[in-house]
């Protein structure tokens, strides 16, 4: 084997060296980047080596053993020929797969008269799950005898939706509890939902008010929720243990309304929730809200709901309106899980930016139509 070592200042010169020196059947066998030339070790030029090597035995030819029958020629061919057929597999597959795609497309995505079919594309693009869509557009349209204007259609589909739900299951609180707990994720607004309606019952009902927090995890929760309590002239106490929850409840005892901020991950500790139960009947001294935000996809909000299963939920709160423009995740949540709502926050002002909701509001915020008959 002839070995050759090229330097040149590029890589293209050094390769034109190896096929005038070695020829077209020289191999590269390594090359790296040096520094050559300069004055007391400055000013040296960049170059590049190559290791180059030309086996001089040429190979043999090999010797067909059969008579010529054109096998050669076939070697040649077939991985041409098998890389065609390999293609051809492959359309075939992404051409069945668009068959199956465009009959499954058929059959899910339903055809209505032009008014419901709006309707429907509607219900889809506030993210409305395809098969509540469906089930509501499908009894809406049912109420059509001939042609239908999309007044008429919308209407229609309004008194669908209030069918679904039942109106006792909306609206804020009535004081037939004491104690109030707000759970919820961190970060979707506890706390200042809860000073919203702190500032409500004290503002406008006139009601005697005090904060518990067992959100002890968080130090700018507590330090908010103290900022609330001056304000609002609420007393507040911090329950580091269940027995420090007990004695801030009997201290309180004596108010209409005691609202009580929680560390979402207590409540999803089937021990913390059992240990609470033994000071606090769930279904007699008080009422748990879900604060959760309509930001959030409609698939993680059914997994927080189910991270709270081990709460006897009364209503849903949802923060965040002024965040975005697409509301479904409220339907679906409720008719997933035969839940109400209580509020909606629509930003960060106290008391102004909390609102009692009922099935007329989430109508119009849905279908963008008010559901007064």
């Amino acid at each position: 084997m002839k070995v050759k070592k090229i330097v040149a200042p590029t890589m293209p010169e050094a390769m034109s060296k190896i096929r005038k020196e070695l020829g077209a059947d020289a191999v590269i066998l390594n090359s790296k980047v040096i520094y050559l030339g300069g004055f007391l070790g400055l000013f040296k030029k960049k170059n590049i080596e190559v290791i180059a090597a030309l086996d001089p035995k040429p190979q043999k030819p090999i010797k067909d053993k059969q008579p010529f029958n054109n096998n050669k020629y076939q070697m040649e061919k077939e991985p041409y020929n098998k890389e065609i057929n390999n293609n051809n597999h492959v359309l075939d597959e992404i051409k069945g797969l668009k068959k199956w795609m465009e009959k499954n497309a058929v059959l899910t995505q339903p055809s209505y008269p032009e008014v419901y079919q709006e309707l429907y594309d509607l219900l889809i693009d506030q993210e409305i799950t395809p098969d509540t869509a469906k089930k509501l557009i499908n009894e809406a349209s049912k109420n059509s005898d001939g042609e239908v204007d999309f007044s008429k259609a919308k209407k229609d589909l309004i008194i669908e939706i209030k069918k679904s739900m039942k109106e006792e299951d909306f609206g804020g609180i009535h004081y037939d509890k004491k104690i109030v707990h707000l759970v919820g994720p961190t970060g979707v607004g506890k706390t200042t939902t809860l000073a919203k309606i702190a500032a409500n019952s004290v503002l406008k009902d006139n009601k005697k008010v005090a904060f518990i927090t067992t959100d002890t995890y968080r130090i700018a929760a507590i330090d908010q929720l103290k900022t609330y309590s001056r304000i609002l002239d609420i007393p507040l106490e911090i329950a580091y243990t269940l027995e420090d929850y007990g004695k801030a409840r009997e201290r309180f005892k004596d108010y209409d309304l005691i609202l009580v901020d929680t560390a979402g991950r207590n409540f999803r500790d089937e021990k913390y929730i059992k240990e609470l139960g033994k000071i606090v009947d769930f279904n007699e001294d008080l009422d748990t809200y879900l604060v959760l935000s309509l930001t959030t996809r409609t698939s993680d909000l059914e997994h927080i709901f189910y991270q709270f299963k081990n709460v006897p939920i009364k209503q849903l709160i949802f923060t965040k309106k002024d965040e975005t423009n697409t509301y479904g995740s409220i339907l679906n949540l409720c008719l997933t899980n035969d839940m109400g709502v209580a509020y909606i926050t629509d930003g960060q002002d106290v008391p102004d930016d909390i609102k009692e909701t009922s099935i007329n509001k989430i109508c119009e915020m849905i279908v963008g139509e008010s559901a007064d008959e």
